[in-house]
């Protein structure tokens, strides 16, 4: 059993770079949780906290495109070791400026928006990058889902210090050791031995690649239905994190602690549900898993929006980060197993940008409507959208392969891209 899960070990640069995600992910998670606390701490707005979540993700969705084209015509590694010394340098002047207690609610914003920009250039070359760290391809899903164990591991622990650290050290402490936690990445990346870098000889420009990445997608239905699927979870089901902070504080009657505390069972239940695809058996049936999955996740957002008592609350927000894991973790091996291999940066450009772009603009529409109904009515909303979703790609989700009219155009892609690149 223990050989299944961690059966990606096998590769020595995948083992190097899942060491080295796993100590700086909790920094990430202790910032992520820190923002969103200060923010609701000093605006008591429901409407500011989905502001905050736009500014951190907006940006990603602006610029992820352009970053699967980087990811695409340039070094993958080079790109990775540039957005982690830029999100090092973010976190330590956040922590500054924090330090200094002379800082608008603006700031905070403006460096949440700096942040959103950097991970548009690192989502792409990071994912794509791991298809190169991983020497046995048949153990890419394995990969994935170690991956997502990772951060939602990360997210279990991350939060819960974060909620301890704001108590006693204050948010700078946080943002200070989210800075120092980037180095154990670097270093990583540094002690991996990667195949020399070739430069592609292009005959197209940027915007030509851009171009066939969107066509590639109009014609592959395979993979642009799960885009779909992923994009409309993003904007009514995922951004429910957004009122966390109100559940804690207003409902629960709760401090910073609290909201770690909720952040962190969501994590339990994600990780969980992260490790249970990692065990997963190559050829397994994702669509059906990530069906079941949407529906649990629906569920527990019902259930746990009307709840007023935190212990009570718990065991739903497990079930709903059971249920969550998988829109991210199973979209993204269904992307990465089936794509071209030459358009893999540009495609999982498109996924960040369903992911990360749908996220903030669903955070803005879940601060209005909390604002005006509260934030169990919401979420109740939510839950019930997500169920919808689900009944809605039950007949894709119920087809176990490609069509053979879908590899064929997935061929006929690639032979198209060999010639122009």
């Amino acid at each position: 059993m223990g050989s299944q899960v961690f059966r990606a070990f096998r590769s020595r640069n995948y083992k190097l770079y899942f060491a080295g995600q796993s100590m700086s992910l909790i920094g990430t998670w202790m910032q992520r949780t820190a923002v969103y606390w200060l923010v609701f701490d000093k605006t008591d707005s429901h409407l500011m906290l989905g502001a905050t979540v736009f500014a951190a993700q907006f940006p990603s969705f602006l610029f992820s495109i352009l970053g699967g084209v980087i990811s695409d015509r340039h070094n993958r590694f080079t790109v990775l070791l540039v957005t982690q010394i830029a999100s090092l340098l973010q976190a330590a002047t956040l922590a500054l400026l924090i330090f200094t207690d002379a800082y608008e609610i603006w700031q905070i914003l403006a460096l949440t928006v700096l942040l959103g920009i950097i991970n548009a250039f690192d989502v792409p070359a990071r994912q794509a990058l791991v298809y190169d760290m991983v020497a046995t391809k048949d153990d890419m899903p394995n990969a994935i889902a170690l991956n997502s164990s990772i951060v939602h591991a990360a997210r279990l622990v991350g939060p819960a210090l974060a909620g301890i650290i704001l108590e006693v050290l204050g948010a700078a402490a946080c943002f200070s050791i989210n800075a120092f936690s980037f180095m154990a990445v670097i270093t990583s990346l540094l002690m991996m031995r990667l195949p020399a870098y070739k430069k592609p000889e292009r005959a197209s420009d940027a915007l030509t690649d851009l171009n066939n990445g969107f066509h590639y997608l109009l014609q592959t239905p395979s993979i642009a239905n799960v885009m779909l699927m992923l994009a409309l979870v993003s904007l009514f089901s995922l951004p429910y994190v957004t009122v966390l902070p109100v559940y804690a504080k207003e409902i629960f009657q709760g401090s910073a602690s609290t909201f770690g505390y909720l952040n962190s069972f969501v994590g339990v239940g994600a990780l969980i549900g992260a490790l249970f695809l990692a065990s997963l058996k190559p050829g397994s049936n994702l669509k059906k898993i990530l069906f079941v999955n949407t529906i649990l996740f629906g569920l527990g957002l019902i259930a746990f929006s009307h709840m007023t008592n935190l212990i009570s609350a718990m065991p739903f927000m497990i079930i709903a980060g059971f249920g969550m894991m998988s829109q991210t973790t199973i979209s993204n091996t269904l992307i990465q197993t089936t794509v071209a291999p030459a358009m893999r940066g540009r495609v999982i450009s498109y996924y960040a940008m369903a992911f990360f772009g749908m996220q903030p603009i669903g955070a803005l529409l879940i601060g209005a409507i909390s604002e005006q109904i509260g934030a169990p009515g919401t979420l109740l909303i939510q839950g019930t959208i997500t169920l919808l979703i689900a009944v809605i790609f039950l007949p894709f989700l119920r087809k176990r392969s490609l069509k053979e009219s879908d590899r064929m155009k997935i061929d006929q892609l690639e032979e198209r891209t060999v010639e122009t690149t």
